[in-house]
């Protein structure tokens, strides 16, 4: 049998493994991909690894990508096109596209990877038991609060003020408040907290925290800064700040370091899940996975506009430096 490869169509349609399966296969079940980014071909090849891990053969699907390139008013109507489309499952990636997926469709069974807890969000009615037509997976972006604060704070021993951002918009914006409070009391930080919900309310916070001289900054997760993150690093590095963010999307991006589960790591087990709804299991009795691999990336170059050192700990732990 001749070799043969995963095709995307460029623009959002349908991809098959392979195209000529899907001609001779007019039943063919189709998945839809919705995403709060643009499109990242790596989480892809990832997502489809899960699905082969789940025991679909290259061939046996199709795949409708939806990308709301970091619009997030786009995610609504993206996830209307998916529910038109008749597709079989919808697999998403980050909490906007869930929620927007989940409000488009409570009949075709939704796979999401989210960093705040899904019960809380109203996504399932229990981890173990999710109910419904949703399951996924948990990364856990809340619940490693005090870890990211602990390596910041391995890295600046003398910082006594804490700088903190939150999205006032994001469902779980009072809890993550608190946990960093909290979490930053037990180290002896103060912190200074700031709700933003635009680019220019970023840019003026870090004038605000630049003013006060806080120490550090801790950037809390969700869809606003992830789309924002190039701003943040150029904004921290500006003004001279070292920030911590919830993964490495941040650190790619010239941000100095980031504790969180591995988002790759999500979507191939979303994948896995997708191949178990195709093949005949309901997502109420797929209880909602949580995150098993997490990562410390940290950004060397970064460090040195900063005027830091690395601290050969916090390095020999990293899972990744980047140059």
């Amino acid at each position: 049998m001749r070799r043969r490869e995963f095709i995307t169509l460029v623009g959002g349609a349908a991809a098959a493994w392979p195209v000529a399966a899907r001609a001779q296969q007019p039943a063919m079940p189709v998945i839809g991909f919705l995403s709060g980014t643009t499109a990242d071909a790596h989480r892809q090849r990832v997502f489809r690894q899960g699905l082969t891990e789940a025991g679909l053969t290259e061939g046996a699907v199709a795949i409708e990508y939806r990308w709301a390139e970091n619009v997030v008013e786009r995610l609504p109507a993206l996830a209307e096109e998916l529910v038109r489309r008749r597709v079989a499952v919808i697999a998403t990636s980050g909490n906007a596209a869930a929620l927007a997926a989940k409000r488009a469709s409570n009949t075709i069974p939704i796979v999401f990877s989210v960093s705040e807890d899904p019960v809380r969000i109203g996504l399932v009615a229990s981890i173990a038991q999710p109910g419904g037509n949703a399951t996924g997976v948990n990364f856990l972006a809340t619940e490693l609060t005090a870890k990211r604060l602990e390596l910041l704070r391995g890295l600046l021993p003398q910082a006594t003020l804490l700088g903190v951002l939150v999205d006032p918009t994001s469902p779980v914006a009072g809890v993550i408040a608190r946990d960093v409070e909290a979490a930053a009391s037990g180290m002896g930080l103060k912190t200074r907290t700031l709700n933003v919900s635009t680019a220019s309310e970023i840019n003026a916070a870090f004038i605000t925290f630049a003013h006060e001289r806080v120490h550090a900054l801790f950037v809390s997760g969700g869809f606003l800064f992830t789309s924002r993150r190039l701003q943040l690093a150029l904004r921290a590095a500006h003004h001279s700040i070292p920030a911590t963010y919830a993964n490495r999307d941040f650190v790619e991006a010239g941000g100095l370091m980031s504790y969180g589960a591995s988002l790759t790591d999500s979507l191939r087990q979303v994948g896995i899940y997708v191949g178990r709804i195709l093949k005949g299991t309901k997502p109420a009795d797929l209880p909602v996975m949580q995150s098993t691999k997490f990562e410390l990336v940290l950004n060397i170059e970064t460090a040195r506009m900063l005027g830091l050192e690395l601290p050969p700990q916090l390095l020999a732990t990293a899972d990744e430096v980047i140059e």
